[in-house]
């Protein structure tokens, strides 16, 4: 089951310029930067009161993220959504009949466990699950 918006994730061109802008526009700074080398991308997350923001930049041209710059501009680029349970979820939204990007989960930024469904079944928004990973 969703529980929640987990944060709303915005490609940007330039990290630095992009926080020297969310620093200004939410008074804060970031709480986390975080380099995902499997998806060529740089995260900065902030949190804004239940909610975060995660600013995107891709580190190489062939990156998911700046594909999506070179295709659509900066901006909005996933909503994702807190689960508790994201196997069960992945099955559940499967049997639904939306088409999951990930069948299964893989690891992504602020130690999550992610996946991602395709916007041509959600009205052209590209969702991501988010779960916390396990501590061991």
């Amino acid at each position: 089951m969703m529980q929640k918006i987990e944060h709303i994730g915005i490609a940007v061109k330039d990290a630095e310029k992009s926080i020297q802008l969310f620093n200004a526009l939410l008074n804060q700074e970031p709480y986390k930067k975080e380099i995902v080398e499997s998806e060529s991308v740089q995260t900065i997350f902030y949190q804004n009161g239940p909610n975060k923001i995660e600013l995107l930049q891709g580190l190489s041209e062939e990156s998911a993220i700046s594909k999506f710059i070179a295709k659509k501009g900066e901006g909005i680029h996933h909503i994702a959504f807190a689960v508790e349970d994201i196997v069960a979820e992945l099955k559940r939204l499967k049997e639904a009949g939306f088409q999951l990007i990930h069948e299964v989960p893989k690891d992504g930024a602020d130690n999550k466990l992610i996946a991602f469904l395709h916007p041509k079944d959600t009205n052209g928004v590209l969702i991501e699950l988010c779960q916390e990973k396990p501590n061991i």
